[in-house]
């Protein structure tokens, strides 16, 4: 975490956001069994690339993450709360065939009465993030960039 101070701890028990913060910075495919302890059982998931409800589909899409992408690890670089709500800022670092990249984005959380993740909804740009990034892709993306933008 980046900003210790834009969110103080509250005592002993760190926040809903914060403890989820933690487990993201420190994930690895042997904590996802862990995953239930984070989310309640019918928490919805959505990102640019999928939409889901329960734990063990949003298992799933982090066990793809682990067996598509090389060294893929989360920094969480801001977290803002409010109730039973919290926005995290993050940085997700990964390697896709030997090629370091960078997709920073946002994720909006709710959370239930126990602290568990309800509703966990990922805001990137997939085509800034990382279409604009392939190799194939990312010409012709930024062709497409250059001829809508009024500068361009």
């Amino acid at each position: 975490m980046s900003d210790e101070a834009a969110v103080p701890d509250r005592g002993a028990n760190p926040s809903s956001a914060r403890r989820l913060a933690d487990f993201y910075e420190t994930l690895t495919p042997a904590s996802l069994a862990t995953l239930d302890q984070y989310y309640a059982p019918d928490a919805r998931f959505k990102d640019p690339f999928n939409e889901v409800a329960g734990v063990p589909a949003i298992r799933r899409i982090f066990e793809h993450m682990f067996a598509t992408t090389e060294s893929p690890r989360f920094v969480v670089t801001d977290r803002i709360e409010q109730g039973a709500q919290a926005v995290l800022g993050w940085a997700f670092h990964f390697r896709l065939r030997g090629r370091a990249l960078t997709v920073r984005g946002v994720t909006h959380l709710r959370f239930d009465a126990e602290g568990r993740v309800t509703l966990h909804r990922d805001y990137w740009d997939a085509a800034e993030e990382l279409y604009e990034k392939l190799p194939l892709l990312g010409g012709a993306m930024r062709v497409i960039k250059r001829r809508l933008s009024a500068t361009g």
